[in-house]
């Protein structure tokens, strides 16, 4: 603990203050467009919205620091309780659980909150530690059966009790997706990874009469141009928010100012199709500099995983790479089109008071590598010379 304090301390000189600030302005951004998108009279006035995203913010800023402050050896060495962590926080989604007018019930409500929590959104950060620390304790044979049956293990347990407890099939694939990045990332062969896509394609046939009408209705929308050709069924909300983010033109019709926007029109507008109403109010080039910015938080990542000599934490930065990248990509493809509609906010810009303090304690992570690149577990066990 104290030498939690010390890191703490010195926090202000050894953090991340790039990606710290990357990361800020990036939020700030979001609570501009989130006021706007939010302005709708639906909404009765987006006072509300706009404080819990500043507060949301300011918290997030509190954990980056935080999780920054705490040794990854530490919380390796605590890789079971943190899955029993998961397991329990998934768990309350049985008395707690509400679908949050989603359809999903991926959110806890407690009544002394006032406002709800999403558990696999903190998930996220435990799982890709758990990852790096089960594949920096087979870094050896990291391509054997052994290696790959313990990480697949972790990844079904989660996925398997998250869908079970939520049916929240987007949340889900983030999971895949940190295992995929962290997979390739750790040296994981290839041919286990074309063997994957061979399992996976074999068991199209089988799991696609267990989906449920909503979610085949979301696949067929991309694949077939004939379902729906009217639009007013399974395609009418992406039809309406596609219409909205190619309206805008170069420059967009001004913040408070979007015609679909501003008479409520679009569907979840300020979560996950917030980039389509920037798209309408601030054009093709709001929607380059969002996208500008997404990229480089996830290349900050990277980079400072590159510059991390120590496996286990240079796969915690491109775990959380991965996460950022996945959500982007499949956000602003839904919006276009060419991805499902899975509900995925897009980080630091949707509203949303646990997306945005989870991504900033993730984020955490990876400022803790930055100020320490190298294992110090040799100091909590040797004792210096005196």
């Amino acid at each position: 603990m104290r030498h939690f304090f010390e890191e703490l301390k010195d926090f202000p000189k050894k953090g991340d203050w790039v990606l710290l600030i990357l990361a800020t302005v990036v939020a700030g951004f979001g609570c501009v467009v989130i006021a706007s998108a939010t302005n709708a009279p639906k909404f009765e006035g987006n006072l509300r919205y706009i404080l819990i995203q500043i507060l949301a913010i300011l918290l997030g800023i509190c954990m980056y620091a935080l999780v920054s402050s705490i040794d990854l050896e530490i919380l390796s060495e605590h890789r079971m309780a943190m899955v029993a962590f998961n397991t329990v926080l998934l768990l309350m989604l049985i008395p707690f659980g509400t679908d949050n007018n989603t359809g999903n019930r991926s959110w806890l409500d407690f009544p002394l909150l006032p406002i709800n929590i999403q558990p696999a959104e903190i998930c996220k950060i435990t799982y890709i530690i758990i990852m790096a620390s089960v594949m920096s304790s087979h870094q050896n044979r990291i391509s054997g059966i052994p290696s790959i049956a313990h990480m697949v293990l972790h990844l079904g347990l989660l996925v398997g009790l998250n869908m079970v407890l939520s049916r929240d099939a987007g949340v889900s694939l983030i999971f895949v997706f940190i295992f995929i990045g962290m997979a390739f990332a750790g040296g994981v062969s290839l041919w286990w990874f074309a063997l994957a896509i061979g399992a996976i394609a074999a068991a199209i046939p089988v799991v696609w009469p267990l989906l449920g009408t909503y979610q085949r209705e979301r696949i067929l929308v991309l694949i077939d141009p004939t379902f729906d050709e009217q639009g007013i069924g399974a395609r009418f909300h992406s039809k309406i928010n596609l219409q909205s983010l190619t309206g805008g033109g170069l420059t967009g019709q001004g913040l408070f100012n979007g015609n679909r926007t501003q008479a409520g029109n679009l569907f979840a507008q300020h979560t996950d199709y917030i980039f389509s109403s920037i798209g309408e109010e601030l054009g093709f080039l709001g929607c380059l500099l969002v996208m500008i910015m997404e990229i480089a938080i996830i290349a900050r990542c990277i980079w400072v995983g590159t510059r991390c000599p120590d496996y286990m934490r240079r796969l915690v930065c491109f775990g959380a790479a991965s996460a950022l990248m996945f959500q982007v990509m499949i956000n602003t493809g839904m919006c276009i089109g060419v991805m499902p509609v899975i509900g995925l906010t897009l980080p630091l810009i949707s509203y949303g008071g646990s997306s945005v303090v989870t991504i900033y304690a993730m984020l955490g992570l990876v400022s803790g590598a930055y100020a320490r690149p190298q294992s110090l577990s040799h100091e909590r066990y040797i004792q210096p010379y005196r």
